[in-house]
C-alpha cells in the first residue's frame, strides 16, 4: 500500500486538502500542528483553535505551489489527501529548544539550522493502518536533504511489544517507522521516548 501513496510538499496541496486531513473535531483540529511551535505557557488549544488553523495555512503556504518554503508534507492515496507530516529546521520548534528530552546526553547546538526535525504525523480518519505514516517518514529524508539539511531527527515513542497505541499517543511517530526510514537511535533519555536521527 505504501507504494500507492504519493507525497508532496504541503504548499502543493490545497487548503481544502490540508483541512480535510486535520478534520473539524478532536486533537488534530484543535492543535493544527502548533504544539511544538507555541510556548507551553501560551498554549490554549480550546481558545485558539481557529488561530492555530490560520497559522497552519500560513506556515504551509498551502495552495501556493510557487512558495519557497512550507512546513510539512502531505500524502495522497489516489486523489484523496490522507496524511500530514511536519518537517522543518529544528529551530522552528520552540518546544524542542525548551524541552530536556531531546538534548539529554548529547552535545548539540540548539541554533543549528542544518538539523531538521520531524515532529508530528496526522493520518486522516478512515485511512489509518495503510502505511501513510511510513510513507511520510520515508519522504522526509529526501525532502530535507534537497533543502540543505545535513541531518534530520524525530522524537518518537519506543515500540513496546504487545502494546496497542492510540493515534493520540503516536502523533510523534513510532521508533519502528523511523527505523524503517533509515534513522538510528541518537539518545534514549526517557523510558518511552527516543531521539532517532539520520545524517544526510
Amino acid at each position: 500500500m505504501t507504494d500507492e501513496i504519493r507525497v508532496v510538499p504541503a504548499n502543493e496541496a490545497s487548503v481544502a486538502d490540508v483541512d480535510a486531513i486535520f478534520g473539524s473535531r478532536g486533537w488534530p483540529a484543535r492543535c493544527s500542528c502548533q504544539w511544538f511551535k507555541v510556548r507551553a505557557k501560551d498554549w490554549d488549544d480550546a481558545a485558539h483553535a481557529d488561530e492555530y488553523r490560520d497559522r497552519l495555512h500560513e506556515q504551509t503556504s498551502c495552495g501556493d505551489s510557487s512558495a519557497l518554503t512550507t512546513s510539512g508534507l502531505v500524502a495522497y492515496l489516489g486523489d484523496e489527501a490522507v496524511g500530514w507530516c511536519a518537517v522543518e529546521p529544528r529551530t522552528a520548534y520552540v518546544r524542542i529548544a525548551a524541552s530536556r528530552m531531546p538534548w539529554a546526553g548529547r552535545d548539540e547546538d540548539k541554533a543549528d539550522e542544518g538539523v531538521w526535525a520531524v515532529t508530528c504525523f496526522v493520518t486522516r480518519t478512515g485511512y489509518r493502518r495503510r502505511g501513510v505514516m511510513s510513507a511520510l517518514a520515508a519522504a522526509t529524508v529526501d525532502y530535507a536533504r534537497a533543502r540543505g539539511a545535513r541531518a534530520i531527527e524525530g522524537y518518537p515513542l519506543e515500540d513496546e511489544p504487545g502494546r496497542t497505541y492510540s493515534w493520540g499517543e503516536l502523533y510523534v511517530g513510532s521508533r519502528g517507522v523511523f527505523a524503517a526510514a533509515g534513522f538510528t537511535e541518537a539518545s534514549h533519555s526517557t523510558p518511552r521516548r527516543v531521539v532517532m536521527r539520520r545524517e544526510l
